[in-house]
């Protein structure tokens, strides 16, 4: 079905489609929209499912893990303090192996408040044990909230995912979206069916102490699994473009141009729609330009870039988040994927976009160039 939605809106029809049965939420700004409109589906009778209106973020996390524990299909939706609240619960869930699904409306940390854009929030829990996809589109919103549980659920994966998409700049935009069938998505999504769960006739203890004699064959077995969830991202987005006829790059990575590029601009999310257009126009005057879109960031695509760097001269990275004290969370994780490269390309890293500041076509145009001389990175104000 075709209709005009902003991607909060397009994330909440996902959840629907996914048949999700409980889902505690307490709203924030600006992921108020999916909460809103899922109560509006469970009001109208649209979904079979229990709305939990929590007193916290910390306690929408919680009750997640007593919700899927249960055996229950399970979302919720945060946003910047919200997801700083949660920081205790986490890697609780992760550690627990649970296949939650939650959406992030990226926003700003304060202080100073601010509640517009950027990526402080989700690239802060990077290290928590979730599995992180960020989009683009509102379609793509959707389609990978539908993929996040039948990757999280995979039982070589069975880890929580982050469906993170920029806040306003993509959650309040409206755009055109093709909504699949439920039955479709019943077809490609099957019904949650946990090996264990919390069950009276069969007693079980989740979440003892362990011991520091097998504490880091835990964390290993975590790894591990974090580790076979980029082969479950692949083979997933690859099985959703064969039924739906829409697909992502590899799963991974998406690249623009990248056929004999030179140089490359690296980034996540929305800018790199603006930076499709400076690649255009780098492209009509001669200059070798390409787009690298990291669409996953737990786990990290290091073989993928590695590939992608072989014949690159320059990579200039975009963080939309600051490590304080050091540089672009993204610009680390680019630098430490090549390290080994033998012909590394140049790579710089640039701030920009915090607090919802635009980043335009000559923020990005300046960027690349930049990088083309070999200078260092900046501050794109």
């Amino acid at each position: 079905m075709k209709k005009v939605e902003s991607a909060a809106a397009a994330i909440a029809e996902a959840v629907k489609l996914c048949d999700v049965k409980v889902m505690p939420m307490y709203a924030i700004t600006p992921s108020t929209l999916i909460p809103e409109r899922l109560s509006e589906f469970v009001n109208n009778g649209e979904m079979d499912a229990e709305m939990i209106h929590v007193e916290s973020e910390h306690s929408a996390a919680s009750a997640m893990i007593g919700s899927i524990l249960c055996g229950a299909r399970s979302f919720t939706a945060t946003a910047s303090q919200g997801l700083a609240l949660m920081f205790e619960i986490l890697p609780i869930i992760s550690g627990l192996r649970l296949p939650a699904v939650m959406a992030v409306a990226n926003r700003s940390l304060s202080a100073p408040l601010n509640i517009w854009n950027d990526h402080s929030d989700s690239v802060s829990a990077r290290d928590q044990g979730w599995i992180q996809l960020y989009a683009e589109s509102a379609q793509e919103a959707l389609d990978t909230t539908i993929q996040a549980y039948k990757i999280a659920e995979n039982v070589n994966v069975l880890l929580p995912v982050m469906v993170c998409i920029d806040g306003f700049t993509l959650s309040h935009v409206y755009e055109n979206i093709d909504v699949p069938e439920k039955a479709q998505v019943g077809k490609f999504l099957p019904a949650f069916a946990p090996e264990y769960a919390l069950d009276p006739e069969r007693p079980l203890t989740f979440g003892p102490i362990v011991f520091p004699d097998s504490f880091m064959e835990f964390k290993k077995a975590q790894e591990e699994a974090m580790e076979n969830s980029a082969k479950a991202i692949a083979k997933v987005n690859d099985d959703f473009g064969k039924m739906f006829g829409r697909k992502y790059g590899n799963g991974l990575v998406e690249t623009y141009k990248m056929d004999y590029a030179e140089h490359a601009i690296l980034g996540i999310g929305t800018l790199c729609t603006t930076a499709r257009s400076v690649v255009d126009k780098l492209r009509a005057n001669k200059i070798k330009a390409g787009l690298i879109r990291i669409r996953c960031l737990r786990p990290f695509p290091k073989e993928e870039l590695q590939k992608l760097a072989k014949r690159l001269k320059t990579i200039a990275v975009i963080d939309r988040h600051i490590s304080l004290g050091f540089e672009g969370a993204l610009a680390t994780d680019v630098k430490s994927a090549l390290s080994e490269m033998k012909n590394k390309p140049s790579i710089s890293g640039f701030i920009a976009g915090l607090g919802g500041r635009d980043i335009t076509e000559k923020h990005l145009e300046y960027a690349l160039k930049q990088g083309m001389q070999k200078k260092a990175g900046g501050w794109l104000l």
